[in-house]
């Protein structure tokens, strides 16, 4: 089916069991977890280990074929470390490794099937000896990282910067450019005076319209029910049981 057919009820119905299953389950997971995540398949997130914190709205897109994986591993005298700014967007399939630390500023998005560690987890000639090829790495906020990416230890990615689809990033890229190509290299410079309209501008009434509009759950409540209020009972039946072309 090509159109969401679910009635608004029902809608609203699978979003409380979504929410309670992410604040009962998924919540007690993270070191820290801030105010109103929204996660997507919440029973597909896979998150291992110790030292992982993320802040206010973050935004979780997993499924079953693509889960977002965050993962800290400990050895002798050293522990990962996963730290998720504000306002982040992860995407389907995106996988975070730590032996050390990774750490992702405000308003980060990642694309689908991005791939971020902080370890090559093998030295070159010693390769059952881990944990000694490694370092930190930190993207700044407003950091958009494109689909299939692979970032590798020791990179840091300034402010604002954005990574081209399937790059490759084995060295640090400055702020306010764009980089992309095997290993990843600055192919565009980006004007900083320019306003940058960041995540946080879909969450924060005052950034968006003013300190009399209302918060972000109601206008999503509204655009639910614009978008979803026709929809019956027994129009989702039949999509179902009897789907045609115009479903």
């Amino acid at each position: 089916m090509r159109k969401e057919h679910k009635p608004l009820f029902v809608l609203r119905f699978l979003a409380r069991c979504n929410q309670f299953y992410v604040e009962r389950f998924l919540r007690p997971q993270f070191d820290h977890l801030g105010a109103k995540p929204a996660v997507a398949k919440p029973r597909t997130v896979q998150v291992f280990g110790h030292n992982i914190q993320a802040g206010n709205f973050l935004h979780l897109i997993s499924s079953k074929q693509q889960p977002v994986r965050l993962t800290t591993w400990s050895g002798r005298n050293q522990q990962g470390r996963i730290s998720i700014g504000d306002y982040c967007l992860i995407a389907p399939g995106v996988v975070i490794n730590s032996a050390v630390a990774i750490t992702l500023g405000n308003n980060c998005m990642l694309a689908t099937d991005v791939m971020i560690a902080d370890s090559d987890w093998h030295g070159i000639y010693n390769r059952v000896r881990p944990y000694k090829c490694d370092g930190e790495v930190v993207l700044g906020n407003n950091v958009w990282v494109g689909l299939r990416s692979i970032i590798g230890k020791g990179v840091h990615i300034g402010d604002n910067s954005i990574i081209g689809a399937g790059s490759v990033v084995t060295k640090s890229i400055p702020a306010n450019c764009i980089a992309a190509g095997n290993p990843a290299k600055v192919v565009k410079q980006l004007d900083p005076s320019k306003r940058m309209v960041t995540r946080e501008y879909l969450f924060n009434p005052e950034v968006r319209l003013g300190k009399n509009i209302r918060d972000y759950d109601n206008n999503q409540q509204q655009l639910d029910e614009f978008m979803f209020a026709q929809n019956s009972f027994s129009g989702w039946l039949r999509a179902t049981l009897k789907p045609t072309k115009n479903d």
